[in-house]
């Protein structure tokens, strides 16, 4: 996958210390199979238009504009200059404005991630002391950054060379656990039982690999795209849904379930 263009840029601050960066996203969805509307009869594209809701004429896009509702069917019509005119200053600079430990924020607080890097080669030392010093304190910075006209608090984590920054969740988008938790088991658990699950955990446990999280769906469906690149033929057969597998039920007896996992797994091992 080819490294991703800056969609951002601008100035990464700790008080007198400024250095130009770069920011690009750390995620990517171009590789998953994407489909367009057709006309099935003619094979074309179909495409979208706005219309006016009244006169079901279309709208030109230099008639477009944007409303804000404060009545039913009453708008009031948003400028593009007087939504520029909000600009912030966090729209091109990532001002730290404090650290906290990095242990003490939960993944639940994490949205997104972005790599940041610096942009020439003037700021590399300031963009290296700001990253080294988090590092060593083990802290990240929290600051704001403006994202799509949304100003939202950011998370700077140091990452190797570079620092990621992760977009973080508002407050009120975060529910409390205790609310879907409190009524399991404290977990006085039976120690034969205990020994069972931890034995099959060890078992199981591999060092982690990217491949653990493929997605079946996308290369199924990349499969079904190549077969019907390569077959000629009208009228083929489509490639059906895969055999799903049977649900047996709950298991009663938990014990002779985690005996019996246990010894397919040694007698799959005589076997090789």
């Amino acid at each position: 996958m080819a490294p991703a263009r800056p969609y951002w840029k601008g100035y990464l601050k700790l008080s007198l210390v400024t250095c130009p960066v770069s920011m690009m996203p750390a995620t990517s969805e171009s590789e998953k199979v994407r489909f367009h509307t057709l006309n099935r009869k003619t094979n074309n594209r179909v495409v979208s238009r706005y219309v006016d809701a009244e006169t079901s004429k279309e709208v030109r896009e230099e008639d477009e504009a944007k409303g804000y509702e404060r009545g039913e069917n009453d708008f009031l019509v948003i400028e593009d200059e007087e939504l520029e005119s909000v600009a912030l200053e966090s729209a091109r600079t990532i001002d730290i404005e404090m650290f906290v430990p990095r242990n003490t924020i939960e993944w639940v607080w994490l949205e997104k991630p972005h790599y940041l890097t610096p942009s020439d080669e003037v700021g590399h030392e300031a963009f290296s002391v700001i990253r080294d010093a988090m590092e060593a304190e083990k802290v990240v910075g929290i600051s704001r950054l403006v994202i799509g006209r949304r100003e939202r608090a950011v998370m700077l984590e140091p990452c190797g060379k570079g620092i990621v920054v992760w977009t973080l969740r508002y407050g009120d988008e975060v529910r409390k656990p205790e609310h879907y938790f409190d009524e399991i088991g404290d977990g006085d658990n039976d120690p034969k039982l205990m020994s069972l699950v931890t034995t099959l955990i060890e078992e199981r446990s591999k060092p982690w690999n990217p491949n653990m999280v493929r997605d079946p769906v996308q290369e199924k469906l990349k499969e079904i795209i190549e077969s019907k690149r390569k077959s000629a033929k009208k009228g083929a057969k489509p490639i059906g849904k895969g055999d799903e597998p049977a649900y047996t039920g709950n298991v009663i007896d938990l014990m002779s379930a985690l005996k019996e996992s246990l010894e397919k797994k040694q007698s799959g091992r005589k076997k090789s």
